[in-house]
């Protein structure tokens, strides 16, 4: 998809269109389109990212809470979004056998119970070897650092869902 495209959306459609580049946050992508229009796909990737900047701390604690926790009980129930489901697949979290799923359960409650929202990783960019591993690693983290280190894997993986929109290279968006 070309930007004149992206530019020439009326708000409904673009919302629908850019709803879920942060997961269950459509309040972004409305507030995004009233930043058109956009010189190329880095100012659209941009402009959610400084939406997404200028929250106060709740608001980017809210952001988070919108995601799913990785091979948790929305995976198993068949709730996760398109995007969710496509992305854990990959990872392969969709085919874990019963002890590695135990285990991802009890370290994303054990996430959850420390920084009051769910462990957000990329997993497009993991596997299900390394997302255990990663999950433990960062539930030693300061809280500061934590809230820093889950934005910023809300925002790879906005990268990778704004690629997939607009038909572009990931590397060079």
């Amino acid at each position: 998809m070309d930007m004149e495209t992206v530019n020439s959306m009326d708000f409904g459609e673009f919302v629908e269109v850019f709803g879920n580049v942060v997961e269950r946050c459509p309040l972004v992508a409305a507030a995004v389109w009233s930043q058109r229009p956009f010189s190329d796909p880095a100012d659209l990737e941009r402009q959610f990212f400084a939406f997404i900047d200028a929250l106060p701390q709740s608001g980017k604690e809210g952001v988070l809470r919108c995601h799913p926790d990785l091979a948790g009980r929305e995976l198993q129930r068949g709730t996760l979004t398109a995007e969710s489901q496509r992305e854990q697949s990959g990872a392969g979290l969709t085919s874990l056998g019963a002890a590695e799923r135990l285990r991802l359960t009890e370290l994303n409650a054990q996430y959850r119970a420390r920084f009051g929202f769910p462990f957000v990783l990329a997993a497009r960019l993991s596997d299900r070897a390394a997302v255990p591993r990663e999950l433990a690693r960062r539930l030693l983290c300061p809280p500061e650092l934590e809230l820093r280190t889950a934005l910023e894997e809300v925002k790879k993986i906005g990268h990778l869902r704004l690629a997939d929109l607009l038909g572009a290279d990931p590397a060079k968006l």
